[in-house]
């Protein structure tokens, strides 16, 4: 088409009808009047993403190129698609174990909440509907998919079901701005409303303004009622931020949701609520402390003798249950020397006066 005047004035006209339709669909909810149109689309355009995701599927991939290297005379060529095809196969191995995984822990959460499930994997990230944060899974009518289901997954909840094809529907995420839920706190019952946000935390507004929150709680959806679009008992994420209380008659939390909104890939939607509301069951285990390592010292008391010398003791520190004059006692059996002289007192003094001894027996006579 060439760049005209009629041409602009077209697409002038085609952004203003665009324009026109977003805003009655934000504004119309639910009822939307552009519902019915959506659904067409999904069922028209719900086989094309079936067709593409199996198209870009690395195990079809990889069983067309085992046919293929079975037609080639080229070793070389063989060689080089072989080795192509060990590498895509290596790849959907861990992708498989990765899926299995995710089932694995699905299968886990709905059993714990008694919830009736049916699986579905995600196909497409963002709907022609709007800008908001929506996935397609490949799941809908003819897999009894309905409207305001719940859709979690082996971490907590993941968001509910807004339209429904022949086989695909959409699914509104948690974080979403216009996705809000009923929360209820762990152990504490307290109620609020989640509210998303992007990439960033939920918003949650708690009924009790006074209520005693703390980072670490965690929170469960509270359900609404006949169980659409939620069910009671979905872990939905864990208090990271707590606004201080002012009086209001409401409080706000931000909760870290437990889902990872940019890597989805296996989900449940859930087709049959729980027959009782599971509370907290359906929440992790917390996970338990590390022991801190303790540390005993021993003291060793000090050798006998006080550190005085080797078998020596302090004259000024008394000897418990000891003689108290053990030199004298060590005096009184001393051997005498039978070359020592008569005449020489014991106390005489070594290298004293000779005649020190005889005066003092003079004196003493």
């Amino acid at each position: 088409m060439r760049d005209t005047r009629e041409s602009r004035l077209l697409l002038v006209l085609l952004i203003a009808v665009a324009f026109a339709l977003i805003t009655v669909d934000i504004r119309g909810g639910e009822n939307s009047p552009v519902d019915g149109a959506r659904q067409a689309a999904a069922t028209v355009f719900g086989p094309v993403e079936n067709g593409m995701a199996a198209a870009v599927d690395p195990v079809g991939n990889a069983i067309g190129a085992v046919r293929d290297s079975g037609e080639r005379h080229n070793k070389i060529a063989d060689l080089q698609r072989e080795n192509e095809t060990l590498k895509q196969k290596l790849g959907s191995d861990a992708r498989n174990r990765s899926r299995l995984n995710q089932l694995d822990a699905m299968l886990k959460t709905a059993g714990e909440g008694q919830y009736g499930i049916k699986a579905a994997q995600v196909i497409g990230i963002g709907a022609a509907q709007g800008f908001s944060w929506t996935v397609t899974i490949d799941a809908g009518s003819h897999d009894g998919i309905k409207r305001d289901m719940t859709v979690l997954n082996g971490e907590g909840l993941v968001g509910r079901v807004t339209t429904v094809g022949p086989s695909t529907a959409t699914v509104l995420l948690a974080n979403d701005p216009d996705f809000t839920v009923g929360t209820r706190m762990e152990n504490s019952d307290e109620l609020g409303f989640a509210t998303g946000r992007g990439d960033r935390p939920l918003s949650v507004q708690l009924l009790n303004g006074k209520a005693k929150v703390k980072a670490g709680d965690r929170l469960v959806t509270f359900g609404s009622q006949a169980d659409k679009p939620f069910v009671p008992g979905v872990p939905v994420g864990e208090v990271v931020k707590v606004d201080p209380s002012g009086g209001d008659l409401t409080r706000t939390i931000y909760v870290r949701p437990y889902v990872g909104f940019t890597k989805l890939d296996i989900v449940g939607v859930v087709v049959q609520a729980p027959r009782t509301d599971p509370r907290d069951q359906v929440l992790p285990a917390k996970p338990k402390p590390t022991p801190t390592p303790t540390v005993t010292v021993t003291v060793t008391p000090p050798p006998p003798g006080n550190g005085v010398g080797p078998n020596q003791a302090d004259p000024n520190v008394p000897i418990p249950n000891g003689d108290p004059n053990p030199n004298q006692n060590q005096n009184q059996n001393a051997v005498p020397d039978p070359n020592a002289d008569p005449q020489r007192k014991p106390n005489a003094v070594p290298g004293g006066d000779p005649n020190a001894n005889n005066a003092a027996a003079d004196g003493d006579q």
